[in-house]
């Protein structure tokens, strides 16, 4: 990388940790910390439900999935846009229509008021660990780009700088920071792929005429996708709106209702088809310029040498005259930053409100409970930095957490505000069993009936558990006493 692109890469970082730093003096506590002040607009919001739904891990994995199956790789954030949606009219009504979660901090405090605090335990434990492992997908994420573009830099360095970066500037500045920097971040990574990475790359690579020559025309298809793909991308992605503790944060942190669904809609467009075609449009490029051998520089002289997931940094390092290259790897950068930062955020609070929180009585206004809460989020992200170390597939790492979480999390929350026969121990049940059988299925078995996800198995189970478990050992722990804690919270307050 030229001086110019590096002094522009460097600056851009700086200038992120600058305004972690400027939050840290100006964050007063967990209401700045972990909810943003509960003011926000549904513009900085939507921009930044999408910049971490998408980010660094989606935008490397998109271009993955351009280089292997073509555009038709989009309709994978397809799911993102209906899942946005389905929240939309059927999640965020329930959640701030209740005046009970006004004050809420974290996904698991739902649990808790429709059940018990020993099933918001374990949400919240399941939770952290998923965005944990979701944190690390970013930070690999970030070091696979580092190391498409920077000549010498192997992975493991880029990990430790990558990580490092994205770490520190989230634990300075909290979710108040991570909010109005997805903003800026999110137009950043807009204006350079429309205007800089799309048209150099689709120039560069010799326009349609070779592209069409150059790849199989099922790339060029939309339907160049089988339905274990549709259900796997269904059941894994859609579901996370509903059980995502960052998008819980960003549901807290707004306004009121209205303005929480208008940010929920607007990221579904923006995920639908803004982000999807840009995405696997370059990874169609990357792929592209594997075949011309343009890589071969690299030590990928084909495309059997060339790692699809890398393709796409270097056919920007390739493509992109000095100057552009540092504004697009500054782009994508801010991407990955986007997603790192508010799942570190997200395991921060899960672990500290909801399993700390079981065991000990905290005070979210309090100097001593910030300070405490920056220093879990360090240790969690030093955390998910060595978990980065030991993957090699961002788009893998991400849907395991995904999984992880979707399979126990998903079928409770929808019993607990829609089945008034959900029932606590029902709820345990189904979220052990469920992520239990996603774990076990997604390591010791290769290959699935049907050719299907684990995912797929452990919803089902979940479901299954959930309503058998609910039916046998019904309680006073759900529907009735919900009401109960509803008006003695109101009155309270």
């Amino acid at each position: 990388m030229h001086w110019i692109d590096l002094t522009i890469f460097i600056a851009y970082m700086m200038a992120m940790l600058g305004f972690g730093y400027f939050f840290l003096k100006r964050n007063e506590g967990a209401e700045d910390y972990y909810v943003g002040g509960r003011n926000m607009s549904s513009l900085h919001i939507g921009l930044s439900v999408v910049a971490t739904d998408v980010g660094g891990g989606f935008s490397i994995g998109l271009g993955g999935l351009g280089f292997v199956m073509g555009i038709s790789g989009s309709w994978m954030l397809f799911t993102g846009l209906l899942g946005a949606w389905l929240a939309a009219v059927f999640l965020i009504p329930k959640v701030k229509g209740n005046p009970v979660f006004d004050e809420a901090y974290t996904f698991p405090e739902v649990f808790e008021y429709y059940f018990t605090p020993q099933v918001a335990l374990v949400a919240g434990i399941i939770s952290a660990i998923g965005y944990a492992g979701f944190t690390s997908s970013q930070i690999l994420a970030g070091a696979k780009l580092a190391t498409g573009t920077f000549a010498n830099l192997d992975l493991q360095t880029a990990l430790i700088i990558m990580g490092s970066v994205a770490v520190i500037y989230t634990v300075m500045g909290g979710l108040k920071a991570v909010i109005y920097t997805d903003t800026v971040q999110w137009t950043i990574l807009m204006i350079g792929l429309i205007f800089i990475g799309i048209p150099i790359s689709y120039t560069a690579v010799g326009g349609w005429e070779a592209i069409s020559q150059a790849v199989d025309p099922a790339l060029l298809s939309m339907t160049n996708i089988s339905w274990q793909d549709v259900v796997y991308w269904t059941v894994t992605i859609i579901p996370i709106w509903f059980v995502g503790m960052t998008l819980y944060q960003r549901i807290y942190a707004c306004n009121d209702e209205e303005t929480a669904k208008r940010a929920w809609y607007l990221a579904g467009v923006f995920e639908w088809p803004i982000m999807a075609f840009m995405g696997v449009a370059l990874g169609l490029f990357a792929k592209v310029g594997a075949e011309q051998g343009m890589f071969a520089y690299l030590g990928a002289a084909d495309v059997s040498e060339t790692d699809p997931e890398t393709g796409l940094p270097m056919l920007l390092r390739t493509v992109l005259p000095v100057g552009l290259m540092g504004i697009m790897m500054s782009a994508y950068f801010s991407a990955i930053l986007s997603t790192a930062d508010s799942c570190l955020m997200a395991a921060s609070g899960n672990v500290v409100s909801d399993i700390i929180g079981y065991f000990k009585d905290v005070d979210h206004d309090s100097d001593t409970f910030l300070r405490f809460s920056q220093i879990t989020t360090l240790l969690i992200g030093t955390f998910a930095l060595l978990v980065a170390t030991t993957m090699t597939n961002v788009l893998d790492l991400m849907l395991y957490s995904y999984a992880f979480m979707v399979s126990g999390l998903f079928v409770p929350i929808i019993g607990a505000l829609y089945w008034s026969k959900s029932s606590s121990i029902g709820a345990i049940a189904a979220m052990i069993l469920g992520g239990a059988t996603t774990v076990c299925l997604e390591l010791f078995l290769e290959e699935l009936p049907a050719g299907l996800d684990a995912n797929v198995f452990g919803i089902s189970v979940s479901a299954i558990v959930f309503i058998l478990v609910s039916l046998a050992f019904p309680d006073n722990t759900g529907k009735p006493r919900t009401e109960e804690l509803k008006q003695s919270n109101v009155t309270s307050t």
